[in-house]
């Protein structure tokens, strides 16, 4: 089958080596004059990682495999910690954070020539011919059309009627920093809670520490002049290391949280979508770039079923629904930002969390689902 995906980040690109492998023929058209690769990190859970091995995707040498998640208050006390590797090992694959562009550098490398084609904005969805019209004119068309192109999807927008998405009432800044050593050379995650939001530090590999501070806000205030200040006057009084992170950070990128409601059926005719596009959620469970593998992974098995293809797709977005929605209602609660229910978890036995973990990845995972 000859298949069109617009967008060539994290879900487009996964989807073409997924695709491809299953002998179909992609094209992929990105908006962008180049490939994409700003934006911070992500974090890979064992179904992500168990996916890129299936696509025949290369992770050595790239990011930090993390082994532990530990969550503090703001005065420097350890409320919880789970066992990631604990994870791995029930799984079989590792759970690694890597800085976003080496994700799409690798998803991409090996893609045949001609397979990706940027400056392609597309301007138009025909799902019953399966076309894509683009801004500035020329038209493509397939057996199959995806929608991947995030959370501002021009495709899931024409066959939706509109954007789903709202704002939860939280934002993130995040970026890099070189240290503190201790931390960025670790295999640890790092969440510290406090009533003024959250501050997450996570190793990212070459001696990076990806940091974000999430917190409450009024999205129809601007954005402060000087993000370091603003997070400084908010954060700078919790416990080490939070004062020592603030006093290295440098440029900050903002990102406003949406979540909308995950249906059961994202589609029409020959047109589906996946990862952002059909499921935005908050980046607070690290669900996002492992639930968009996830469906390229399921939308190249159940694309070689059988049936009309429109009921191939739609066989397609139920699969991935149920799971996807699980993943989006927990992030939605903004739960590993509030200090109130971080609190609780003292009372809670990190073997127990680590157990329930293991089995909520399951539950979100397609993947592990099917394998495990």
């Amino acid at each position: 089958m000859r298949v069109l995906v617009a967008g060539a980040g994290v879900a487009g690109l996964a989807a073409a080596r997924a695709l491809l492998n299953a002998g179909h023929e992609v094209q992929v058209y990105e908006r962008a004059p180049s490939p994409r690769l700003e934006g911070g990190s992500v974090t890979l859970w064992s179904g992500g990682t168990g996916i890129l091995a299936d696509l025949g995707v290369d992770l050595t040498g790239a990011g930090r495999r993390i082994d532990t998640m530990q969550t503090w208050n703001h005065r420097g006390r350890r409320l919880l910690t789970v066992d990631v590797a604990a994870v791995a090992r029930r799984y079989g694959t590792p759970n690694v954070h890597l800085p976003r562009r080496h994700l799409i550098q690798r998803l991409a490398a090996g893609l045949p020539d001609g397979v990706l084609r940027f400056g392609h904005t597309c301007a138009h969805v025909d799902p019953e011919r399966g076309e894509l019209a683009f801004a500035g004119g020329g038209t493509a068309r397939g057996d199959v059309v995806v929608g991947a192109e995030g959370r501002a999807s021009v495709v899931r927008d024409l066959l939706w009627g509109a954007d789903p998405g709202r704002m939860t009432g939280w934002i993130t800044w995040q970026g890099y920093t070189t240290g503190p050593p201790e931390l960025a050379g670790s295999h640890r995650a790092l969440m510290v809670v406090g009533p003024q939001g959250l501050c997450g530090l996570i190793p990212a590999g070459e001696g990076r520490l990806l940091w974000w501070f999430d917190h409450r806000t009024d999205h129809r205030e601007p954005p402060p002049a000087s993000p370091a200040a603003a997070l400084t006057e908010r954060f700078g009084h919790w416990a080490s290391p939070v004062p020592e992170v603030l006093a290295r950070i440098g440029e900050a990128d903002l990102f406003r949280h949406h979540r909308h409601r995950v249906p059961k059926v994202w589609g029409r005719g020959r047109a589906t979508l996946a990862g952002d596009a059909a499921h935005s959620m908050p980046p607070t469970m690290a669900q996002g770039a492992n639930q968009a593998l996830e469906d390229a992974w399921t939308l190249a098995r159940e694309l070689d079923g059988p049936g009309p293809v429109a009921d191939r797709l739609r066989r397609y977005e139920r699969a991935r629904s149920r799971r996807a929605a699980r993943a989006a209602n927990l992030a939605a609660t903004e739960m590993t930002d509030s200090h109130r229910a971080q609190s609780l978890t003292r009372l809670l036995p990190g073997r127990l969390v680590t157990a329930a973990y293991i089995a909520w990845l399951r539950r979100v995972s397609t993947y592990l689902a099917s394998t495990t």
